[in-house]
């Protein structure tokens, strides 16, 4: 069974919102950085910085962070991971870095998204920005900023779907135990 909880309209209203919070929280765009994991995290990261720049009329620097060989479950996985790219465009030393994904569930994705931007420098701050919390973290780990709290069962599934994927813009919630 799948559910639509999010369509286009509710996704801008949530990202324009979160790049809102992120100007307010950081006191403006100096020293800021967005720096999203693939895949789903680029595409957001990309959109938010197009929002930032609208309302402080300021181009901050966006960068793509591939996290695959640095998952804790690498070694345990049946399939082999996809390495996609890490393109940080600028230096992240003393810099105040925004990771971006689309959905947080254990927390493990953003330890090795840590672990991996570490590789580039030593940031004076780093903040999480999520479209989607779905809870049940393992790690302690937060977000800064939520654009939606979605509590599921494990055995639920949530997909973001996003127009740079060729798909319709929405977040879908599906049940696995239905598939």
């Amino acid at each position: 069974m799948t559910k639509e909880l999010l369509n286009k309209k509710d996704i801008e209203r949530i990202l324009s919102r979160i790049a809102h919070e992120i100007i307010e929280k950081n006191k403006g765009t100096e020293g800021l950085c967005l720096v999203g994991i693939q895949r789903g995290g680029v595409h957001l990261a990309v959109r938010l910085s197009l929002k930032i720049r609208g309302i402080e009329h300021v181009a901050i620097d966006v960068g793509s962070l591939d996290i695959s060989l640095y998952r804790d479950d690498v070694g345990i996985r049946k399939n082999h991971p996809v390495v996609r790219t890490t393109s940080i465009p600028c230096d992240i030393t003393g810099k105040k870095i925004v990771l971006v994904d689309d959905v947080v569930y254990t927390g493990r994705s953003i330890r090795a998204a840590m672990d991996a931007l570490m590789d580039y420098g030593r940031p004076a701050q780093i903040e999480l920005a999520v479209l989607i919390d779905r809870g049940h973290r393992e790690l302690p780990i937060r977000p800064d900023f939520v654009g939606k709290n979605i509590p599921t069962s494990r055995s639920e599934n949530i997909e973001v779907q996003l127009e740079e994927d060729g798909m319709e813009d929405r977040v879908l919630i599906q049940s696995q135990a239905a598939e």
